[in-house]
C-alpha cells in the first residue's frame, strides 16, 4: 500500500478544515523564520483543526458519505489484499475465455489460514479505470468470481469478498454475454456453499453488481462506504427526471452504514480512521483484518449444514415489514 507524501484531494466539505491547516504551516513558517515562539498558538490551532475534522466527519450528509466512497485514493481491493495477507497469488480467468479486470481474486493466506479473497478493482487514474472499467464487472467478471468461489468450497477455504463498484457493466454487450444470468447464478450458488463467506463493502456497493458477490455468512460495511440498490444519481434520473436531485435520492434510499445497520441488511460497521479510510489505509487494513478474522474464528465453530441454514435465515430475515391500516 503506497504511503508516499502526494498533494491531498479535498472534497468540498473539507475545504474550511484545508484552510486552517495551511494556516497553521503559514504562522510555524514565519515564527521559523522569524525566531518567534508561538507554540502555544499553533497548538491551540492545532486543537480546533482536530475538533473541525470530528465535527466534519461526524454530520456528513448521505451524499457526502457517497463522495468519501468514492474518493480516487480510497483503499481498492487490491491494497487490502497487499496490506493483510501473508501471502497472495491471483488467479485469472471464467474459463469460458475471458479475464475481467473489474474484479480480482486468488488464494491468499490470512493469519496463517488458506482462503481465497476476491472483489471488485476500480482504477487509480483515468487511464488505469478505463482499464478496469471503473470496477463495474461483465459476465466474465462474475463467472471468474464464482470459479474462485467453487474452487475454495472444494478445498474447504474460506471465502473472503469486497465489494467496491458502482454497480455491474451495464452495456449491450454485457447483456449478450448474460448479465443478468451470471450474478443471479452466483446468488443461488452462494447459499450452498460449504464454507464461511465474509462480505466487505469497502467503498461503493452499487446494485446487482455488488450482490453478485454479496451473498453471504457475514456482510460488513466500512463506517463511510455506501451500500445501495441504484446509485443516487440514478435514482434521481428515475424518479425525478432530474439527476440534479442526487442528495435528496442518497437520503430516500438509506445508502449508510448506520441505516443500513438499523435496517438489519448488514451485521457489522467498521470504524474508519478520522478523514476517511484514505487518510489512513493502513490503520483501515489493520481494522479490517481484525474484523475478518474474529468473524472467521466464530464462524468456524459452526458445521456446513449448520451455516448454510444461518445464511438462508439471515437473508429470510431481510425485508420484512410490518402494514398499518390506515381509517
Amino acid at each position: 500500500m503506497a504511503t508516499t507524501e502526494r498533494k491531498p484531494l479535498l472534497l468540498d466539505f473539507e475545504k474550511p478544515l484545508a484552510e486552517l491547516t495551511n494556516r497553521i504551516e503559514q504562522i510555524r513558517q514565519l515564527a521559523e523564520e522569524n525566531g518567534v515562539d508561538v507554540s502555544g498558538e499553533i497548538r491551540k490551532l492545532e486543537t480546533r483543526a482536530m475538533q473541525l475534522r470530528e465535527e466534519i466527519f461526524s454530520t456528513l450528509s448521505p451524499s457526502q458519505r457517497l463522495q468519501v466512497a468514492r474518493h480516487p485514493r480510497r483503499p481498492s481491493t487490491l491494497d487490502y489484499i497487499q496490506a493483510i495477507t501473508d501471502e497472495w497469488m491471483e488467479l485469472h480467468g471464467d474459463r469460458g475465455g475471458y479475464d475481467d479486470p473489474a474484479l480480482v481474486g486468488g488464494v491468499a493466506r490470512l493469519g496463517g489460514q488458506p482462503v481465497v479473497i476476491l472483489g471488485h478493482q476500480k482504477g487509480r487514474d483515468t487511464k488505469d479505470n478505463v482499464a478496469r472499467n471503473f470496477g463495474m464487472a461483465s459476465p466474465g467478471g462474475y463467472r471468474k468470481a464464482m470459479r474462485l468461489m467453487e474452487h475454495a468450497n472444494k478445498f474447504a477455504m474460506p471465502i473472503i469478498t469486497f465489494i467496491d463498484t458502482p454497480g455491474a457493466w451495464a452495456g449491450v454487450e454485457a447483456e449478450h454475454q448474460g448479465q443478468g444470468e451470471a450474478i443471479a447464478y452466483n446468488l443461488r450458488e452462494m447459499f450452498s456453499l460449504d464454507v464461511p463467506i465474509l462480505c466487505t463493502v469497502i467503498g461503493e456497493g452499487g446494485s446487482g453488481g455488488a450482490l453478485g458477490v454479496g451473498v453471504g455468512d457475514r456482510l460488513m460495511m466500512f463506517e463511510h462506504a455506501v451500500y445501495t440498490v441504484a446509485t443516487p444519481e440514478a435514482c434521481a434520473a428515475i424518479l425525478w427526471k432530474d439527476a440534479g436531485k442526487a442528495p435528496q435520492a442518497a437520503v430516500a434510499l438509506k445508502i449508510i452504514s448506520h441505516d443500513l445497520k438499523n435496517l438489519g441488511i448488514i451485521d457489522q460497521i467498521l470504524p474508519e480512521p478520522l478523514g476517511g479510510a484514505h487518510s489512513d489505509p493502513l490503520e483501515a487494513a489493520n481494522t479490517l483484518k481484525s474484523a475478518l478474522l474474529d468473524n472467521l474464528e466464530e464462524l468456524n465453530r459452526f458445521t456446513p449444514s449448520e451455516r448454510r441454514q444461518l445464511r438462508y435465515e439471515k437473508f429470510r430475515r431481510i425485508g420484512v415489514f410490518t402494514e398499518m391500516a390506515h381509517s
